[in-house]
């Protein structure tokens, strides 16, 4: 498995397959070619589909001068985020790339081997990451600790503080979010409304729900955000984190014990499956970070790597079948919800562990193998093309 430096990114959103993906790719274009004073950009399937929604066309444009973008909504290549960028230099002469923005802010060109970035991790499996950590009578921090290095910690510092750096720009802010919905920011209202004599399960609900509308709108707005694991999922960890400091007073020492845990489960889906919503759905998207989420809270709470490992999969296996089916390609409906009830999902999930020993017949790997059986079943009009499901509806 890859470094966690490959999960946790920081860039702007509103989605990692569709802005930070297409950066990089227009970045590296300019690099390659720094003789072209001009560019065109097609954009070809899911990416066309929903590539305005999501602020492809924008990303492009900020990072290419005099550039025409086309969105064609047609399937030709063996991933549905494709796009080509054409340059030409001043006597014309015409230089083309063909990249696939493959989830999580990476790309891939054609014609090019994948990029080969060291193998971090030596095992490819929880079975395997469990086994070692009982062996060596260590945690999954720990575990993190001994491959990823020292360093790990800094960056992880980094990535902390931009999750809440989120949460509180996105508490701030009221308005409406960029596009055509018109949908207005909700997270300021939620918290602002809770009062003394609330339930404190409903207390629960507003505050967890805030905190990841907070961020679900930061990063529906173009604004910095953690990829965890993906852009359009960024709200869901953050909150739950947020919420079990507030509620159990952990501190920031153990919220960063706690992120390479969560860490571990998603690299796992990343590295057997996928976190792309174009290759599996919204399963591999909020359903990855409650995953994560999940076995993040129980890493806070210290319970047993098999309680963890049940925490992961139970919040997995519940989200199987998925949809990604955003309204005008915008990551804002069903999103936005999905970010606050998928962290809603995770604190039950790590409860539900709790409650047992850790024990169960279906292991994590094995939902990992079904997810992406399950995503790659899934119709095509059900993996962010704006086409199908809730997508439809424009009123």
């Amino acid at each position: 498995m890859k470094s966690l430096r490959e999960l946790y990114k920081i860039g702007y959103g509103p989605s990692s397959s569709h802005t930070m993906g297409p950066q990089k790719a227009c970045e590296l274009f300019l690099e390659r070619f720094p003789e072209a004073i001009r560019f065109r950009v097609i954009l070809y399937g899911s990416l066309a589909m929903t590539g305005k929604g999501h602020l492809t066309d924008v990303v492009i444009k900020k990072t290419l001068n005099d550039v025409d973008i086309i969105f064609d909504d047609t399937y030709l290549s063996w991933h549905p985020n494709t796009f080509d960028i054409y340059g030409y230099s001043a006597n014309e002469e015409t230089f083309f790339m063909r990249f696939y923005s493959v989830g999580g802010g990476s790309i891939q060109i054609e014609g090019e081997p994948a990029p080969m970035l060291d193998e971090t991790y030596p095992h490819q499996s929880f079975d395997a990451i469990r086994d070692y950590c009982i062996q060596e009578n260590i945690r999954l921090y720990e575990y993190v600790e001994r491959f990823e290095g020292f360093g790990i910690w800094d960056y992880l510092s980094e990535i902390y503080h931009t999750m809440m750096e989120a949460i509180d720009r996105g508490l701030k802010r009221d308005g409406f979010l960029p596009g055509e919905l018109k949908i207005r920011r909700k997270a300021r209202g939620i918290l602002s409304a809770m009062s003394e004599n609330e339930p404190p399960e409903l207390s629960t609900i507003r505050l967890v729900s805030a905190y990841a509308y907070a961020v679900s709108e930061e990063n529906a707005s173009g604004h910095i955000v953690v990829t965890s694991p993906t852009c359009g999922a960024s709200g869901v960890i953050p909150s739950v984190m947020r919420y079990s400091q507030e509620k159990y007073g952990h501190s920031k020492q153990s919220c960063l014990h706690a992120l390479p845990t969560a860490g571990v489960i998603g690299n796992l889906i990343k590295q057997n499956a996928s976190i792309s919503g174009a290759i599996a759905g919204c399963q591999a998207e909020v359903g990855s970070a409650s995953a994560m989420a999940a076995s993040m809270r129980a890493e806070l709470h210290n319970l047993s790597l098999s309680q963890i490992e049940y925490a992961a999969e139970v919040s997995l296996e519940h989200h199987l079948g998925l949809t990604c089916d955003p309204i005008l390609g915008y990551v804002q409906i069903p999103c936005i919800e999905r970010n606050a009830l998928g962290a809603m999902r995770a604190l039950d999930h790590a409860s539900y562990a709790l409650l047992s020993d850790g024990r169960h017949k279906v292991s994590f790997d094995t939902v990992i193998e079904v997810m992406m059986e399950t995503g790659q079943a899934l119709p095509s009009l059900y993996r962010e093309t704006s086409l199908g499901g809730l997508a439809r509806v424009r009123e």
